[in-house]
C-alpha cells in the first residue's frame, strides 16, 4: 500500500499510460517516418558530396593533365625559339662576316684604283717636268745655238717613249 501512496511509483504509472497512449495513437510510426525522411535526405546529401567529391577529383586530375600539357607546350615553344634565336644570331654572324669580306675588298679595290690613279699623276707630273726640263734646255742651247741635230731627233724619241 505504500507503493500507492509513493509519488514516484504514480509518475511512473503515468508514463507508463503515456507511452501506451502514444504508440496507440501511432506517434511512434510518425516519429519512424520523419526520423527516417531525415535519415533520407541526409543519405541523399551524402550521395551528393560523394558525387561532388568525385566530380571535383576528376576536375582536378584533368586540370593537372591540362596544365602538364601546357607546361610541355610552354617548354617546346620556349626550345623553338631559343633554337629560332641560335639560328638568326648564326645568320646575322655569317652576313657580318660577308659584309665585312665585301667592304673590305671594296676598300682594297678602292685603294688599287687610288695607287693607280697615283701612279698615272705621278708619271704625267714627270712627264710634264721632264718635258718642261727639256724645254728649258733646248731654250738655252737653241739661245746659244741655231739648231742642234742631236736634240731634235731626242726630243721627237721623248714624245714617243712619253705615251
Amino acid at each position: 500500500m505504500e507503493l500507492l501512496l509513493d509519488a514516484h511509483f504514480w509518475v511512473g504509472v503515468a508514463f507508463v499510460v503515456f507511452l501506451v497512449v502514444l504508440v496507440m495513437v501511432g506517434v511512434h510510426r510518425l516519429v519512424w517516418k520523419t526520423l527516417g525522411e531525415a535519415g533520407a535526405k541526409v543519405r541523399a546529401q551524402l550521395d551528393e558530396a560523394e558525387a561532388l567529391r568525385q566530380e571535383a577529383q576528376d576536375l582536378l586530375a584533368q586540370i593537372k593533365t591540362r596544365r602538364d600539357a601546357a607546361e610541355r607546350h610552354a617548354a617546346e615553344m620556349l626550345a623553338a625559339a631559343q633554337e629560332d634565336a641560335q639560328r638568326l644570331q648564326a645568320d646575322a654572324q655569317v652576313k657580318l662576316a660577308e659584309q665585312i669580306q665585301r667592304r673590305g675588298a671594296l676598300a682594297e679595290q678602292r685603294i688599287a684604283t687610288a695607287e693607280a690613279q697615283a701612279a698615272a699623276d705621278v708619271k704625267a707630273a714627270a712627264a710634264d717636268l721632264a718635258a718642261q726640263l727639256a724645254e728649258q734646255v733646248l731654250v738655252q742651247r737653241l739661245a746659244g745655238a741655231t739648231t742642234d741635230p742631236l736634240i731634235d731627233s731626242a726630243i721627237s724619241q721623248m714624245a714617243a717613249k712619253l705615251q
